[in-house]
């Protein structure tokens, strides 16, 4: 996979997802043993099961953040499971749970393009790309009947959730609530965050550490 010029790179964050790349403190490192009994899926496993189990192991293996414009194969296409974006975490995990999300929201929007947002320019939709944008994510899950009201109450949010924000410089970003409860950060009981803002997939205690836009629950 080609890198886009690096003048461009910027421009390719804003028109891919939105999503920033930036550190964070909040990172949830697992005993080896716990990771394993999180990532382990059973035979009579359920898609949230799946779900939820590939949003942690994700942070296994994908090590880096990467916007480029990538020509895929469609459906189940992806960039290397090593990189991607905000949007890849969940899309790889709605996989695992046997729903592809580049060919659903693709033949939605080829329906009902109308419906979707007219950010990019974009004329007709683009199975390579549209749904790695989370404004089209969370237009999907909307037309789904899967949105969920939004508050500031930590139980809520529960593991399989996919959860928008609007970061403070404006941009967006998504990510999946887990099955990790986060323990003894300020009295919360609320589950860490699977999601890759920068530095490759992670477990992090971000829920409320920007303004959420949207809340979704498929399973």
């Amino acid at each position: 996979m080609k890198a886009l010029p690096q003048f461009l790179l910027l421009a390719a964050v804003l028109l891919l997802t939105g999503c920033r790349a930036i550190g964070s403190p909040q990172t949830i490192q697992l005993p080896d043993h716990d990771l394993q009994a999180a990532i382990q899926v059973k035979a009579n496993a359920t898609p949230l099961d799946k779900l939820n189990a590939s949003a942690i192991e994700q942070t296994t293996y994908t090590t880096s953040y990467d916007p480029a414009y990538v020509k895929l194969d469609y459906p189940n296409g992806d960039v290397p499971k090593e990189t991607g974006v905000c949007s890849d975490v969940v899309v790889r995990a709605f996989r695992s749970a046997g729903i592809d999300l580049q060919k659903e929201l693709h033949e939605d929007m080829a329906r009902n393009f109308v419906k979707y947002p007219k950010k990019w320019g974009a004329r007709k939709p683009d199975k390579n790309i549209d749904h790695r944008r989370v404004p089209n994510l969370m237009t999907w899950f909307a037309r789904q009947g899967k949105e969920l009201p939004i508050t500031k109450t930590d139980q809520d949010y529960q593991p399989g959730d996919v959860v928008a924000w609007e970061l403070d410089s404006g941009l967006v970003h998504i990510g999946l609530v887990s099955k990790i409860k986060v323990e003894g950060v300020e009295g919360s009981q609320r589950y860490a965050i699977a999601h890759n803002i920068g530095a490759g997939a992670r477990l992090e205690d971000v829920l409320f550490q920007w303004k959420i836009i949207g809340h979704y629950r498929y399973f």
